[in-house]
């Protein structure tokens, strides 16, 4: 850049994710001097930042910070003044369930910016939107663009306000010389990314993961934060001449280099929960309490007694060929009796101290009580709903699995207690101790199972679909 030439461009919520990445582009192309605009008071560079483009440019003056509150006018002002292009990004985490809070930055910090915009001069200005806010939380997009109308109710607050705020800086166009754009990057990742990539590693191994939306065949769109800092860029060149058009950036590349920054994350990396005091997933299922210590062998002296009494119970219960009744019975006689008599004996006996069984291990507290009462009713109520929708005759797919779960039911019913006993005890005591000790082999083929099935049942449904649609169209 010629000195005389200087261009100033403003970064509104500068130091965020996606915006760290279009700052340093914009310094790299060499094109412009760039104005960092956010909320804290001075800016404090990562160590890397620190040796890198930006810091340089920050001492040598190609770049300065600005602190500026979008809800507050006059800040905004100072940040755009003598600013030739205007890039907003600043937005609240969509994850925070604040009205107040997407509205005032998003709305009303937008007007703001628009309106500064239009007293500084400036020429251009690119709006960072969402795709959310063509969104209604129910129906799918497909092949969706720019003609697409705002639904009539959004999913959430910042979807809502992500959007009044486009429509704001779609309407100023033109308004005193301002050209506006707005661009809709969906689900951004990349080097730097604090928030997605760290939360999904976390959730996967707290055992959060395992589980799959829809039939398995939807999509979700992910932009890689580079692309969505050269669209950024392309926007902004495609204000300035007609002649200007945006160069397709592809993300294989992307997904390699995001890969790549989190190394440190990598599961070989890591030492296997089991060596660690954080506690495994089979242990997390089984409540991290004594049974888990039971089934998992921690308390080898605890898992011995406890097969030891279920052996006796197999032996003088459902070996002589008792009912399911009989044998409930007898459990309860010994039961009682055993309590009977542990409370009648003395707190201590030869020097022994005697543990009694509180009453309390048996009581139902009136919390406790409404809880199970409103899991009943809640019950009740979803399987009556089922029955609704299956009476309406239209939902297929919710047909085939209540008779899928009827039929599951009805041979689990011709199975004798006897044979769940025998069968079901040692299977328990040895599926979570293997299924702890290889945990992610397990994972790996319950995933894929389930989703050849998924694929299967939506394979099924299609075609199921398709022949009633053509028996229906004769």
């Amino acid at each position: 850049m010629a000195e005389g030439d200087e261009r100033w461009c403003v970064v509104t919520g500068g130091r965020g994710f996606a915006a760290r990445h279009l700052v340093e582009m914009l310094i790299q192309s060499g094109e412009w001097l760039v104005r960092i605009a956010d909320l804290a008071p001075s800016i404090k560079l990562d160590p890397s930042e620190e040796e890198g483009v930006l810091g340089d440019a920050l001492q040598s003056g190609r770049a300065m910070y600005v602190s500026a509150d979008l809800r507050n006018k006059a800040q905004v002002a100072k940040a755009c003044q003598g600013a030739e292009a205007v890039f907003h990004m600043a937005a609240p985490d969509s994850s925070i369930n604040s009205y107040q809070l997407h509205y005032s930055v998003n709305v009303e910090g937008t007007k703001n910016v628009i309106d500064a915009c239009i007293e500084c001069k400036v020429k251009r200005l690119v709006y960072t939107s969402s795709p959310s806010v063509v969104f209604d939380g129910v129906h799918g997009i497909h092949n969706g663009d720019e003609s697409m109308p705002y639904p009539d109710k959004h999913n959430d607050s910042y979807s809502a306000t992500k959007a009044e705020a486009e429509a704001l800086v779609i309407k100023s166009n033109g308004k005193n010389g301002l050209l506006t754009c707005c661009i809709r990057p969906s689900s951004i990742f990349g080097p730097g990314d604090k928030l997605m990539v760290p939360s999904i590693v976390a959730a996967a191994r707290a055992g959060k993961s395992k589980y799959i939306i829809g039939d398995g065949n939807n999509m979700y769109d992910f932009t890689y934060v580079e692309n969505v800092a050269h669209a950024h860029l392309c926007a902004e060149k495609a204000l300035a001449s007609e002649d200007a058009g945006a160069v397709r950036a592809a993300g294989q590349e992307g997904l390699k280099r995001t890969v790549e920054s989190y190394s440190h994350l990598r599961a070989e990396l890591h030492v296997k929960r089991r060596d660690t005091d954080q506690p495994s997933k089979a242990s997390i299922y089984l409540g991290s309490g004594k049974v888990a210590d039971t089934l998992l062998w921690k308390d080898k002296k605890q898992t011995l007694t406890t097969l030891l009494a279920l052996i006796a119970i197999y032996y003088h219960f459902f070996t002589p060929g008792y009912t399911i009744i009989t044998a409930i019975a007898k459990i309860l006689m010994w039961a009682t009796l055993f309590l009977f008599i542990q409370s009648i004996l003395p707190a201590k006996i030869l020097g022994y101290k005697l543990e009694k069984i509180p009453a309390s291990w048996f009581h139902f507290s009136e919390e406790k009580t409404r809880r199970i009462a409103l899991s009943l009713g809640s019950t009740w109520n979803s399987a009556v709903g089922v029955l609704k929708a299956i009476c309406r005759g239209k939902d297929w797919t919710l047909f085939f699995k209540v008779v899928v779960i009827l039929l599951i039911l009805n041979f689990l019913g011709r199975i004798s207690f006897h044979s769940i006993f025998v069968t079901g005890v040692p299977f328990v005591f040895v599926a979570f101790y293997v299924y702890e000790k290889r945990e992610e082999e397990i994972d790996g083929l319950v995933y894929q199972a389930l989703s050849f099935a998924l694929k299967l049942k939506s394979d099924v449904m299609r075609k199921f679909v398709t022949s009633k649609q053509s028996a229906a169209a004769q």
